[in-house]
């Protein structure tokens, strides 16, 4: 059945995936506390979008308030997420050739978890506004990119297996850290708000963050697409890429630089959401091949539509509640990715 896939235009696949990526959006505005049938939707999108007023100007109804106030940010910022995450787990498999990779694995999570944890007990960059636990969190993720990078290339150049082994190291020392503030704060309000953030939400999203962050995305997915020759010859290793005339060294380290970008404004705008960048991109790998012109834009709109659905499930699952995304992906990845290790033999690029 997967040899179907492999054979289909990838242009067609896109396209599909960008109608079921519509569809799947559309669907998310209707359902919810209150329910919202279709033509109303159809009608609140097109008259916003005809009248060229702010979204924050006199109140124009429940219904438009609804969607273009609530809903539509997040479920943006859920496409958003999910295309950035899938897209950087692409990238971290093919940088450590391992598709146990994903972009948490090299310490990005564990440092923004200790930039968050110190800003939530400790009150560190507290000057910086009310989204400074964010601020935090993004400032923590690049800056253990940063180090893994500097680690990596002591005593020689970086390769996958030392920016594996850095990230692993730098990942316990983040965590080592955090369980030490999180043990002399004794602050029960702040422990509860660290978990709740770890649990990851997109219930925050704002239109002015949303200005950022999908521009940035949408960028360095075309980037990397781009990039497809490099990243199947970093499949081969670096030996093979050098008898080819491409040195691999330079473009790995910018390739992790700009996936913890990706990252770090990702766990600034939604916390820490697993499983997206380890499941989608192996799931594609196995639908469309191991060829990156074909696997970074179809896993891209995959990881989109993924959390998007996910986040619809989050609101409705528990009347009256909302489910955080992180617990519900973890859910949902965790047996599909012991399911797929059963499946089959685990092989990277395996077809």
């Amino acid at each position: 059945m997967f040899s179907v896939f492999k054979q289909i235009n990838g242009l067609c696949v896109c396209v599909a995936l960008v109608l079921v990526l519509i569809a799947a959006m559309f669907l998310a505005l209707a359902v919810g506390t209150v329910k919202i049938p279709m033509e109303q939707i159809y009608a609140a999108v097109i008259s916003q979008l005809q009248s060229g007023t702010s979204l924050d100007g006199a109140l124009k109804g429940s219904v438009h308030d609804i969607i273009w106030q609530l809903r539509l940010p997040r479920i943006v910022l859920a496409a958003a997420v999910g295309a950035g995450l899938a897209s950087s787990g692409v990238i971290m498999q093919a940088i450590v050739k391992n598709p146990l990779a994903d972009p948490y694995i090299l310490g990005i999570s564990s440092g923004a978890s200790l930039g968050a944890t110190a800003a939530i007990l400790l009150g560190i960059g507290a000057g910086l506004g009310e989204n400074f636990i964010g601020l935090a969190a993004f400032a923590g993720a690049f800056a253990i990119s940063l180090l893994v990078l500097f680690i990596s290339n002591l005593g020689g150049r970086s390769n996958s297996v030392k920016l594996l082994l850095a990230g692993m190291a730098l990942s316990a020392v983040c965590s080592a850290f955090s369980s030490f503030i999180v043990y002399f704060a004794n602050n029960k309000e702040g422990m509860q708000t660290i978990a709740y953030w770890m649990m990851g939400s997109f219930s925050g999203a704002k239109w002015d963050n949303l200005i950022v962050i999908v521009p940035i995305v949408i960028v360095a997915v075309l980037f990397f697409w781009s990039q497809s020759r490099i990243l199947n010859l970093m499949l081969l290793g670096d030996e093979s890429a050098l008898t080819l005339g491409t040195d691999l060294h330079v473009y790995r380290q910018f390739y992790l630089l700009i996936s913890s970008i990706i990252v770090g404004f990702v766990v600034y705008a939604a916390g820490t959401v697993g499983f997206v960048g380890l499941i989608v991109p192996h799931v594609i790998r196995m639908l469309v091949g191991t060829d990156h012109k074909r696997l970074v834009p179809v896993t891209a709109l995959a990881g989109a539509i993924f959390l998007v659905v996910a986040d619809t499930l989050c609101r409705i699952l528990i009347p009256g509640a909302e489910l955080p995304i992180g617990i519900l992906v973890a859910m949902i990845g965790a047996p599909c990715f012991v399911y797929l290790m059963v499946k089959r033999t685990y092989g990277f690029g395996g077809n």
